[in-house]
């Protein structure tokens, strides 16, 4: 795989997260002068726009990663989902690190992820200082704060499962000196990053309405559900229990019939939705989180003679694709299975497009759930891979799971929510429901979705799971979380002080 773009390396110190940088996706705000709220009334609203196109960054070997290839690394390669794909030498350096737990505080990811969420913060930040003088009204000004606050939380929510206690910034820096001290410098014990999460979205639920037309932004549900799920891991059952229940009941979601209509574009911000990141038609462009599609796209080998679709990483695993039970709908509708049957009747998406047999296609297993038509007339640039998908980061059928989770843990019912998500699949229901049958719904319904390594770890299992897949490499106490980048440790001045045994 080759990129086809002049990446840049830059380094991100937590000095620089006191502005937001230069991006196409997002303002560009300096730390002092430029426009303020009393010369532009929409300054406001526009920063906010701004936090929410942070979520698109996906430069993952330069400018900043949210969303991209390293998140896809960090989530899914690494777990027993997926394996790393394409050949066996492209991106060992960083992703085949990454996937086989060799990762050093050197790796470009784990560093281009620190800044693409700290870009992110920093954008929140701003926008919140802009809200605080901005002169709307004040129910608006308390929903757009709940709106940036809601994805601040979610932020650091990502970077505290990443790298456990981080600098916690919740401000812009009044100078050059006041962005050199320690708050910018020095993590925080990861308890104390939780509780800050804990109010951003308590404060968004407070402040948010309940969904009413599906327009992308974060809801009173988003709120609780994600609220929910930092709870969750906390193994603070009541919390999960009460907040889910509440999702629950407003009757504002629901499963949708089909699951695998909710990886098409006729899926976007459905009745299960509860948050995605926007992409596509959102603002009539080709307006997408960067490298997320292309580089899990299926890619050509063997005898080739076909125009593939990407770069041919993030492949679902056999460990996977066993996990499935005999009739469960769900894994032909996150599997793309490669034809290897010595027929060449190749493979046929749900579009119409054929993929060839396994002596043209790299890999025998890819990301259905990853997948942007190519017959449909849709894309703007109709020669680009990289096509625009919206990426779900919340929805219904994760807080039916949570609330089986809890209610198993609290004594009560963990059955009826199990059996919703069950039935969809077309499975039959489940009497007296374990832990473990809640842990394997998770993975079959998530699968893909960027949860499943985070998941082993809360549960305590991460070294059992790996080492059963053969990555023999994972250490207990180490693995569980990324290295600090060792850049971030030099600019800092040594205050930022390394993950154990890295």
């Amino acid at each position: 795989m080759k990129t086809k773009r002049t990446l840049r390396h830059i380094l991100f110190t937590t000095i620089a997260l006191t502005a937001v940088a230069c991006s196409d996706n997002f303002l560009d705000v300096p730390l002092q002068g430029g426009q303020t709220p009393d010369l532009d009334p929409n300054l406001a609203p526009k920063l906010v726009t701004g936090v929410y196109n942070s979520m698109t960054q996906g430069d993952s070997w330069g400018n900043g990663d949210m969303h991209g290839f390293a998140f896809i690394s960090v989530t899914n390669i690494i777990s027993d989902d997926a394996d790393k794909g394409s050949t066996g030498s492209d991106q060992l350096v960083p992703v085949g690190d990454i996937d086989n737990f060799n990762t050093t505080p050197t790796n470009k990811f784990a560093e281009t992820l620190w800044g693409g969420h700290y870009k992110g913060i920093s954008a929140a930040n701003q926008a919140l200082l802009a809200l605080s003088t901005s002169n709307l009204d004040p129910a608006v000004r308390r929903k757009l704060q709940g709106e940036v606050r809601f994805l601040r939380g979610y932020f650091y929510f990502n970077l505290v499962r990443m790298f456990g206690g981080v600098p916690l910034v919740l401000r812009v820096a009044a100078d050059a000196d006041d962005a050199n001290t320690d708050v910018f410098k020095v993590r925080v014990d990861a308890s104390v990053v939780y509780d800050s999460i804990k109010r951003d979205l308590q404060f968004a639920a407070d402040n948010l309405p309940l969904k009413t037309i599906a327009d992308g932004h974060a809801t009173k549900g988003a709120a609780q559900a994600m609220l929910a799920k930092v709870y969750l891991y906390q193994k603070d059952w009541p919390k999960v229990l009460e907040l889910t229940n509440e999702v629950i009941s407003s009757g504002k979601y629901s499963l949708v019939d089909d699951y695998a209509e909710l990886w098409r574009q006729v899926g976007d911000n459905n009745e299960e939705s509860i948050f995605e990141i926007q992409t596509g038609k959102f603002n009539n462009s080709n307006f997408r989180v960067d490298n997320y599609t292309v580089c899990q796209g299926p890619r050509v080998g063997g005898v080739g003679g076909w125009n593939d679709l990407g770069w041919g990483f993030n492949g679902p695993s056999a460990n996977l694709v066993n996990a499935y039970e005999p009739g469960d709908v769900r894994k032909d509708a996150t599997i793309i299975a490669i034809d290897n049957s010595g027929t060449h009747k190749g493979t046929v998406l749900w579009d119409g497009f054929r993929i060839p047999s396994s002596d043209s296609v790299q890999n025998l297993y890819y990301n259905y759930k990853a997948y942007t038509s190519k017959t449909l007339e849709q894309f703007p640039i109709k020669e680009d891979k990289d096509h625009p998908k919206n990426i779900r980061i919340l929805r219904f059928a994760d807080v039916l799971l949570m609330n089986a989770e809890a209610a198993l843990h609290e004594g009560g019912d963990a059955a009826t929510p199990l059996n919703l998500v069950r039935a969809r699949a077309k499975l039959d229901p489940k009497g007296a429901v374990t832990i473990d049958d809640i842990w394997h719904e998770r993975r079959v319904e998530l699968a893909m979705e960027h949860d499943r390594f985070w998941d082993l770890v809360r549960q305590g299992r991460a070294a059992q799971v790996m080492h059963a897949v053969g990555k023999t490499n994972f250490v207990e106490g180490k693995h569980e979380l990324l290295p600090i980048p060792n850049s971030q440790i030099l600019l800092s001045g040594n205050k930022l002080k390394q993950n154990p045994l890295y």
